[in-house]
């Protein structure tokens, strides 16, 4: 099955709705079955999906997430009650959406793509199960995005930043105006702090449309953060009120930022904030923060050296993580193994990590884009230094080499950081399985 549903990628991206809006005709319109949140951005989309998620499941809600890519198999990306679907019934699922997505192939000149393909069998899993709210997380971009059929009544945009350039333009307000796309009449579009250049397109879209924009910093946001073992202690200002005593079990103000965002989006759809409808329980909401995970995203698996796994893919995600690693981590010496994909600013990536790293280790994932080790290396060394960098070919070889550079340092003091992309970090949780300590 898995091989079926992969000779559907790589495939070119076709700025069109048709095949998807097509195929999902021919299965009943399962996405119109339940409400829907809908999250994009550049950085932070799949936390933020988590967020909400265990949010609305503390209230008692039956959701499915549906968030891409995964880390280590494609099941991961739907999720029932934050759990990823079962195999068994996840090739149930492609067995029944498989026969009309040929039908669909036969009736327009590009076959349905892969992340169609995953989109169309998330939607139907969904209205199968059935669940009473559907958590989306965009794949690429908004406008064009498989995703974008769902006409959610929240929208959610975290933070937009230059990436995928070559597919969705090369300036902060292009990539906007993209993934301003899931705005759509009448909806409520909770907003995270954007660059100023950002801010014009999504102003626009919402006028265009109608809907209503709530803004971080404004609207809501972090009143307070304080450092916790394990994660932080926030206060939160939300649509409707004050939130305190949060603990959110991860790391870094990014994801403070994500917090903030993921709870005024649960009181849109709620309704908190308008009319006479005000905060919602408290003791529920710190329930749901307290039980979030976001696997890959500054992860501890390892003790002794400590290793962190994180999949910053591009300079913005990388200066939040520097920040917190300098924020919330004391490192002696922190080696970083680095994999990232031809398509990415490799540069600005290492600028953003040099300050907080004492080495680095290039190499490269499994994936047929990922930018040869060779390559990566010249780029390293113009950032870093010929002494600073040491070349891998393979990631289980640069990890063994991160972690003897890391264990030279003062004893107990070293620490190793796997990040890149998060084919680079799903490949490193492979190889660290069961060797936590």
């Amino acid at each position: 099955m898995e091989q079926a549903l992969r000779t559907r990628f790589p495939t070119r991206m076709v700025p069109d709705l048709d095949r998807i809006t097509d195929l999902l005709d021919l299965l009943g319109s399962p996405q119109r079955s339940y409400p829907s949140i809908h999250i994009t951005g550049t950085n932070g989309k799949t936390t933020t999906a988590r967020m909400i998620d265990a949010l609305l499941q503390a209230f008692g809600i039956r959701t499915g997430r549906y968030t891409s890519p995964d880390l280590e198999s494609v099941t991961e990306r739907i999720a029932f009650d934050g759990v990823p679907i079962d195999p068994d019934r996840f090739t149930e699922t492609y067995d029944d959406v498989a026969p009309y997505a040929e039908l669909v192939d036969s009736r327009h000149p590009d076959r349905v793509t892969y992340f169609e393909m995953l989109t169309a069998m998330a939607f139907a899993a969904f209205a199968d199960a059935p669940i009473e709210i559907a958590v989306v997380e965009v794949g690429l971009g908004g406008r064009w995005d498989a995703t974008n059929v769902v006409n959610a009544p929240v929208a959610v945009v975290t933070p937009v930043g230059l990436d995928h350039v070559g597919i969705l333009g090369d300036t902060i307000e292009a990539i906007a105006a993209e993934k301003a796309g899931i705005i759509h009449a009448g909806a409520t579009a909770v907003v995270a702090v954007q660059p100023e250049a950002a801010v014009a397109p999504l102003r626009a879209r919402a006028a265009e449309v109608g809907a209503t924009l709530r803004w971080q910093g404004v609207d809501f946001g972090v009143r307070q953060r304080t450092l916790a073992v394990g994660g932080q202690l926030l206060e939160l200002e939300g649509l409707g009120g004050t939130y305190d005593g949060i603990v959110l079990p991860l790391h870094g103000a990014h994801q403070a930022g994500n917090a903030s965002t993921a709870l005024a989006a649960v009181e849109a759809f709620f309704g908190a904030g308008t009319g006479e409808r005000g905060r919602l329980d408290i003791d529920v909401v710190r329930e749901g923060f307290a039980q979030v995970t976001s696997p890959g995203r500054l992860e501890v698996v390892r003790r002794g050296p400590t290793v962190l796994l994180d999949g910053a893919h591009n300079p913005a995600g990388a200066a939040a993580l520097a920040a917190a690693i300098e924020e919330e981590f004391d490192f002696e010496r922190l080696v970083a193994v680095v994999a990232v994909l031809d398509d990415k600013d490799a540069a600005g990536l290492l600028g953003e990590l040099e300050p907080v790293v004492d080495a680095v280790v290039v190499t490269a994932s499994t994936s047929p884009r990922a930018l040869p080790v060779d390559a990566l290396a010249e780029v390293a060394a113009e950032v870093f230094g010929d002494d600073r960098v040491v070349a891998a070919a393979r990631l289980d070889d640069a990890i063994e080499r991160a972690l003897a550079l890391a264990e030279a340092g003062p004893l107990g003091g070293g620490g190793v950081l796997v990040t890149g992309s998060i084919v680079t970090v799903g490949e490193a949780r492979r190889l660290l399985r069961g060797t936590a300590r």
